[in-house]
């Protein structure tokens, strides 16, 4: 079947809707696969989620009836990406992003190889029109209210302001369509809230978001404000984001660690904890990265969610479950038109529409 590269996939199947397409999900992808990755799929599809696996079946144990879609090779975790990708062309993760790219699946879930999974869904569905980059979404807990979204998490560790301006964009469309945010607020993650402030990239970035990109930008905002973010969406490198993610779950973890362990101290603190427990699990369950559902890959022509490499079952249908909704509310084609809209608008306004190419 010929692809149409408009942002909104057709299905393999004329007539029907790309949302009633199955998730595909890599089951052979994380450091606790196959076993929790089946698990997971398996609960997305007791709950009627449509879901196929790809796998090597011999390796695979009971899948509980799930289609599964064969394959012969996989891809570690410690393999150089872009090689893999290129040399293992029967990998599952390359044929879980042929399925999206050929219209036989409305989305992949993996919790394999982030780089690796980043290149199969880059070099098989290919990138949105008008895209530079993709880029990795991931959401910042925000207590009580929908997350932020945290961009590039990853994907980019260099960039140049161009990449940053297409990031904010499609990461406003993002949190929009994912968490239901009227008119997102966007931030440029800096050391300081002065616009002088920062490398020459950041500054750079931080006059052409102030001079109008299609989002609502609200100025620079530091790292320690990040938990809770006032903006719903955090701009940066892929580099500075994925340290910064890291460095935020770290955190998070040592101060709950800490917690629960302070609580079995001694028989009052014991006492104590029976009186707190029940009003700090529902915080702790919020924090836990197990149930956010995953990160998205922004920029891809279809729906990719990537899973920590230590998914249990419980994140791996989370994130089926996340890329179920983003494959219904069409997130492919909100991207392409909110990239597609900026540069109109540039160009209309005599502006120089290069400044959302790469240089």
């Amino acid at each position: 079947m010929a692809r149409r590269r408009t942002g909104s996939r057709e299905p393999a199947a004329p007539g029907m809707p790309l949302s009633s397409l199955p998730v595909v999900v890599d089951a052979m992808g994380g450091d606790k696969a196959p076993a929790e990755i089946v698990a997971g799929a398996r609960k997305a599809a007791e709950e009627g989620i449509s879901v196929v696996l790809v796998g090597v079946p011999e390796l695979l144990g009971d899948t509980g009836g799930l289609p599964l879609v064969a394959c012969s090779e996989v891809i570690g975790m410690d393999e150089d990406a872009a090689q893999a990708v290129r040399r293992k062309k029967d990998s599952s993760l390359v044929r879980a992003a042929e399925l999206v790219r050929d219209g036989a699946a409305s989305a992949m879930v993996s919790a394999g190889n982030t780089g690796a999974t980043m290149a199969s869904a880059l070099l098989r569905m290919g990138r949105l029109p008008g895209v530079v980059r993709p880029c990795i979404a991931t959401p910042l807990p925000r207590l009580g209210r929908e997350p932020a979204v945290l961009v590039d998490a990853g994907a980019n560790a260099e960039c140049t302001s161009a990449m940053l301006v297409q990031f904010a964009q499609m990461g406003a469309a993002y949190a929009a369509a994912r968490y239901g945010v009227d008119d997102p607020s966007v931030a440029l993650l800096s050391i300081g809230e002065e616009p002088s402030k920062g490398t020459p990239l950041v500054k750079e970035t931080h006059g052409v978001l102030a001079g109008g990109a299609g989002v609502r930008f609200v100025g620079n905002v530091e790292g320690r404000d990040l938990l809770p973010s006032p903006a719903d969406v955090v701009v940066t490198d892929g580099f500075t984001g994925n340290v910064t993610l890291k460095a935020l779950e770290g955190s998070l973890r040592f101060i709950v660690q800490t917690l629960f362990g302070v609580f079995s101290t001694d028989e009052q603190t014991r006492a104590a904890s029976e009186v707190l427990l029940p009003h700090l699990l529902p915080i702790a369950s919020a924090l836990d990265p197990e149930n956010t559902g995953g990160a998205m890959l922004l920029g891809v022509d279809g729906i990719c969610v990537i899973s920590h490499g230590s998914s249990s079952a419980t994140a791996v249908h989370n994130a089926v479950r996340v890329a179920r909704d983003l494959a219904r509310s069409d997130l492919a084609g909100l991207l392409a038109a909110a990239v597609g809209r900026t540069r109109e608008e540039t160009s209309g306004a005599g502006g120089d529409p290069g400044i959302l190419r790469s240089r």
